[in-house]
């Protein structure tokens, strides 16, 4: 077989291609989620926490450009070395919420796959064989 054709048996199997899918979807799905943790958990936990928005929330390492920052951004154009551990926390949600939702995800598909496999299969018709057999039997009993 050519490298070719073995490559593109390869790249065409069903599990490339699901994968290629998944991939794809994954990053389209992290979008909504961030969108989500972004504009409704993180404002409710700020209010929560008396207005605190994570995302500013940083630590300076050195006071050498300044010490009064009122944001990351800020003290990062300004050149100071930051512990950004606020984004730390956002990225830490994002991912919570994310591997939460697969799971629902998992476990929704689990629970269909379920009970398709649950749906008991109609018996096979029977083979000429077995037709023939039917009959000697019959007729044998109606003797």
């Amino acid at each position: 077989m050519s490298f070719f054709k073995e490559f593109k048996e390869f790249a065409t199997k069903g599990n490339v291609m699901d994968l290629a899918v998944g991939v794809i979807i994954g990053g389209a799905f992290q979008k909504i989620v961030t969108s989500l943790v972004d504009n409704i958990f993180m404002p409710v936990l700020g209010i929560v926490t008396g207005g605190i928005n994570f995302k500013d929330k940083f630590w300076l390492l050195n006071t050498s450009k300044g010490t009064d920052f009122p944001s990351l951004e800020k003290a990062k154009e300004a050149g100071a070395p930051v512990f950004a551990y606020g984004a730390f926390v956002q990225s830490i949600i994002d991912f919570i919420l994310i591997a939460f939702c697969i799971f629902l995800l998992v476990k929704f598909m689990n629970s269909m796959r379920k009970k398709k496999e649950a749906a008991p299969a109609a018996p096979p018709a029977p083979t000429n064989e077995e037709k023939l057999l039917m009959e000697i039997r019959d007729a044998l009993k109606n003797k």
